[in-house]
């Protein structure tokens, strides 16, 4: 029996899987880098121990040390949770080889199905429809530009290895499959150590449905029934909801069967899901889904099916690594209601959802919704993993119901610091096409400028924003701390006759000026008709050492008082610079001194947060310095080249 369990992971599957331990009464053992020594996880577990330096392959890829600290905390078993070492067959065998149980699929299903092309070739064995492709060991580029024209363009450039949309091209023409063959390779190599591909033909109206599957030692296997996962950017999911849109018991009944049958093609045991393309041209058919590929841990997106089912995975997982039977069987499961999972991260969607990293000022999740979580007011966004702050999940009883709960749930969320996609988020779920069921996975893309389009601010909150900052200045001036602000006139807190005074500041990273008015104890802001701005009647402030944050249905305003010292990082461009757009390694440079470039040119790119980012020219010219070297950290901000104009 299971009386100690150490999680070999971070975040919120860390914590998530710590709460479901200690309801059954297991001890748990936390692990963590140097980044998360105060992390939510390591504060909610009984026990935690340092793995080392923050990157993963110092930390929370370390086996040998991971094993370490199971072996001197003397646990029975180890919850990998997602990602890092969750499907890592070597790592299993070490964990039974140390006498301690892997709370995961055998070590031989996860080789099986850890291998796109293999996988596929078991699946074809076994009966489940496969997508039509190349899934075979040879991997010279031509041969594999041949194979793509064979199979027809469009077609998507997989990785055999990893997942989570990394290492994944689409090529819709011959002239793109060079380039794009290269990224995923690189990227592929980056993340799993492997670049080997795949080639299958891309489904033009694709949607991305996957059944969850369980199965113990005593040869019981059953499916809880799918999930749709279709609304999805950079084959990155976004919103997960289940049950599918416009699934027929009769589709549903089909699929879970293949699923099931894919799960006993690899003996497999634990929790599993089954990945399926679904092509959603007309609807969804009984013969219009192929098998993408098996994922032998728990998703991310676990929550809705344990909220339309009543369950509990982890504790079903727990339960098979013990070797129990299956707490229920399939005529004794079923759908009730209906559930949706939105993943809030810290990043820019108006920025090519670039990821934020920083201080948490202030994290307020609404309460009469499930939020999973391993992060609280205080912590960093650092850019050295997944930036996911939290999911929501909502449950009701149908899809309307639940989208409308998952709108409200967002509007009552206040995160700042890091900006967010809750805005992004708040536009996806009051989308026509997702809210009538019928998208598939290009909504995003072909909405992107919609739904991420310029920040619309309202200029009644900038004011409520101006009036906070002036508020925050009066009483930092009033107590005497000794500080370079623009606050230095004596007369411009009388509280006397009106006065008025132009005020400037910081608003992101972009200096403004308005004039105010101080009318006794009130300050009102003026518009460019010398009009007092009226604050709007509902809006979050939350107020920092440094700054002020206004938050207004999911939209973010940083305002700073402006020093004239002060060098506003993304200023000063003029001058040709090209600038990293955020904390991380350089993977590629694509220039060197003197050459010309045009504007849209590939200059280099920068991997951050598991994820690659192409640095494009923003005019033509000639480079005059290329600073940046491939392997080279380089922080948010700094200069990686110089473009000047051609003569």
């Amino acid at each position: 029996m299971i009386k100690s369990l150490l999680v070999a992971n971070r975040g919120e599957i860390a914590c998530r899987v710590i709460k479901t331990a200690r309801t059954m009464g297991i001890r748990t053992i936390a692990v963590y880098s140097d980044a998360d020594k105060n992390a939510l996880h390591v504060k909610q577990a009984d026990e935690a121990y340092r793995l080392g330096p923050a990157p993963v392959s110092d930390s929370y890829l370390r086996a040998g040390r991971i094993l370490k600290i199971a072996t001197d905390a003397g646990v029975d078993a180890i919850h990998p949770g997602y990602g890092f070492l969750s499907e890592n067959a070597d790592f299993a065998e070490l964990c039974a080889e140390a006498g301690m149980i892997f709370v995961g699929p055998p070590p031989a299903a996860i080789r099986a199905m850890g291998l796109k092309d293999k996988a596929k070739i078991i699946m074809s064995k076994a009966g489940v429809p496969v997508v039509p492709g190349y899934h075979g060991d040879k991997q010279d580029a031509e041969f594999l530009k041949r194979k793509a024209y064979e199979t027809g363009y469009p077609v998507l450039i997989k990785a055999v290895a990893g997942g989570g949309g990394k290492g994944m091209r689409r090529a819709d023409k011959a002239i793109e499959f060079d380039a794009s063959l290269e990224a995923a390779k690189r990227e592929a190599l980056s993340s799993f150590g492997n670049d080997k591909m795949l080639i299958e033909k891309y489904v033009t109206a694709p949607r991305h449905i996957e059944i969850q599957v369980f199965a113990d030692s005593h040869g019981n296997v059953v499916h809880l029934f799918e999930r749709d996962c279709s609304l999805q950017r950079r084959h990155q999911k976004v919103i997960e909801e289940a049950p599918a849109p416009g699934m027929s018991d009769e589709v549903r009944q089909k699929m879970g069967e293949a699923a099931c049958d894919a799960a006993r093609a690899v003996g497999y045991q634990g929790a599993g899901t089954v990945e399926f393309i679904v092509d959603g041209e007309g609807g969804l058919t009984t013969d219009g889904f192929y098998f993408m590929e098996m994922n032998t841990r728990l998703q991310v997106e676990h929550p809705v099916t344990e909220a339309i089912t009543g369950t509990d995975l982890v504790e079903w997982q727990l339960c098979v690594a013990n070797g129990e039977k299956l707490p229920l069987a399939q005529d004794e499961l079923q759908i009730n209601g209906h559930a949706v999972e939105a993943r809030l991260y810290a990043e820019d969607p108006g920025a090519g959802f670039l990821p934020s990293t920083g201080r948490l000022e202030y994290v307020e999740f609404p309460d009469n919704v499930r939020v999973d979580t391993g992060v609280e007011t205080g912590d960093e966004i650092t850019p050295f993993y997944d930036p996911m702050i939290a999911k929501l999940i909502v449950h009701d009883e149908n899809r309307e119901a639940a989208i409308d709960k998952l709108q409200r749930s967002l509007l009552k969320t206040v995160i700042a610091g890091p900006k967010t996609n809750i805005a992004f988020l708040l536009e996806l779920s009051e989308n026509a096409i997702f809210r009538s069921g019928t998208f598939d996975t290009a909504l995003i893309d072909d909405n992107l400028e919609s739904l991420t389009g310029p920040e619309d601010i309202d200029s009644r909150l900038e004011a409520a924003g101006i009036v906070a900052l002036v508020r925050k200045e009066q009483a930092r001036i009033s107590s005497k701390v000794t500080v370079s602000s623009p606050w230095s006139l004596n007369d411009a807190f009388s509280n006397g006759q009106a006065r008025r005074q132009q005020f400037k500041y910081v608003v992101d990273t972009e200096e403004r000026s308005c004039p105010l008015i101080f009318d006794g104890a009130d300050i009102h802001v003026l518009d460019s008709d010398n009009t007092p701005i009226d604050p709007p009647p509902e809006y979050n402030v939350v107020d920092t050492p440094a700054r002020v944050y206004i938050l207004k249905n999911g939209r973010q305003l940083k305002l700073e008082p402006y020093i004239a010292s002060a060098n506003v990082a993304g200023s000063g461009d003029s001058d040709g610079k090209v600038r990293v757009p955020m904390h991380g390694r350089i993977v590629s440079v694509s220039v060197a001194d003197g050459d010309a470039v045009d504007a849209g040119d590939l200059l280099f790119a920068v991997e951050a947060m598991k994820m690659e980012h192409a640095v494009v020219a923003p005019h033509a010219g000639i480079i005059a310095e290329c600073v940046v070297v491939i392997g080279q950290q380089m922080e948010d901000g700094a200069v990686g080249l110089r473009i000047e104009a051609a003569e």
